[in-house]
């Protein structure tokens, strides 16, 4: 496979040794390949720390509980980098890797970051979502699938099969 730069889309959960895994057989070998590990906080899950950004809140928040919010984020944030941090030493030191943490809809975040990288690929897992539950919660890799820049390889594993 020509992949050179590779984004590699990951969340904490039983499937990111399998992501990471592939993403490390698809880069090795080659002295110009490139990863970038990606995590995205969901601002959904974050909503309230977004108070005057768009997104729908309680409107009876004091100046002080704001703050509290942005700090939760904040923490959250170096939470993620210092978990990225650690994947990327766990992955072979002959891969050229680097990783980010990004806040907003993780389906949005990892196209236009595909984009901007100007990504071959995309490697992201699947957690399994089906019928009624996907259609109403929706689908992170479904997502991507249709909207991203390159090419996507969705990983999939017994573990995200319920």
């Amino acid at each position: 496979m020509g992949d050179r730069k590779i984004l590699v889309a990951i969340a904490p959960s039983p499937q990111t040794p399998l992501i990471l895994a592939k993403a490390a057989q698809l880069a090795a070998g080659r002295s110009d390949s490139q990863l970038l590990v990606l995590y995205c906080l969901n601002w959904e899950d974050e909503g309230e720390a977004f108070v005057g950004l768009g997104t729908l809140v309680d409107v009876d928040v004091t100046g002080a509980s704001l703050k509290n919010r942005r700090d939760r984020l904040h923490h959250r944030v170096e939470e993620a980098e210092g978990w990225l941090q650690e994947i990327c030493r766990e992955l072979p030191p002959e891969i050229s890797k680097q990783w980010r943490c990004e806040v907003g809809d993780p389906g949005t975040q990892i196209c236009q970051l595909a984009g901007e990288w100007q990504a071959d690929l995309i490697i992201i897992g699947r957690r399994g979502l089906q019928g009624l539950t996907e259609l109403l919660l929706g689908s992170v890799s479904n997502y991507v699938v249709h909207h991203a820049p390159c090419s996507v390889l969705v990983v999939h594993s017994e573990i995200s099969r319920d």
